[in-house]
């Protein structure tokens, strides 16, 4: 019986390419190939397959919230998230998601396809090369902002504009805990423990102007 495979990224090139690829090795066969996260779901619960391949940066769902669904929607199929970030967060978002695998897309195939073989004989969590500590590596302001609540996008845009908490808690009608309590968890979810890098982050994420 062939291992079944779903690829979901939203760069039609980069799909159609690993496609092929994957398609080459005996007993490994493409069913379906999505273009963003919600499109995955609804071809992973028509498929049922094997293994979902996701891309970390995707329209609409991102490759973390996606695992997360398709551990509930379809529970038998392991997870391989490829991503472009290097950052040891994500790795850990992932695992925690439910993905088998995180794979950095600098990687050549041979390494892609090594991490299946481990994830379809069961492996529990996988990953390669990643700068675990290095504290400038790349993050994804589109992945991260969607981790983030509508109050704590407001209150991210407001530290980044140089507002105290005392005036965010007067802006926003809010005590200062209940401020310091939304800083507290925005800073969790984007991995950041400073204003000055909340405020990088803001900027990179088109919150302010630079």
């Amino acid at each position: 019986m062939k291992t079944t495979i779903l690829i979901a990224d939203d760069h039609e090139v980069f799909r159609h390419g690993l496609s092929s690829l994957l398609r080459e090795r005996e007993g490994w066969d493409v069913v379906a190939e999505a273009a963003d996260g919600e499109e995955a779901l609804r071809l992973a619960e028509s498929w049922r397959p094997d293994i979902v391949i996701l891309d970390l940066e995707m329209p609409r769902l991102s490759g973390i919230e996606t695992t997360r669904s398709l551990k509930k929607a379809t529970p038998e199929s392991r997870i391989v998230v490829l991503s472009m970030y290097d950052d040891a967060y994500y790795q850990t978002r992932a695992r925690e998601a439910g993905a088998s695998a995180y794979v950095l897309k600098t990687e050549p195939v041979s390494a892609l396809f090594e991490i299946i073989d481990l994830v379809l004989r069961g492996a529990t969590f996988v990953s390669n090369s990643l700068k675990k500590d290095e504290p400038t590596a790349l993050r994804s302001a589109m992945v991260d902002l969607r981790a983030l609540s509508p109050r704590e996008l407001e209150i991210l845009r407001l530290l980044a504009e140089g507002k105290r908490t005392a005036e965010i808690a007067q802006a926003l009608g809010l005590s200062v805990k209940s401020v310091e309590t939304y800083r507290s968890r925005l800073m969790q979810k984007v991995g950041i423990d400073n204003v000055a890098g909340l405020v990088r982050f803001a900027i990179r994420a088109g919150l302010i102007a630079p």
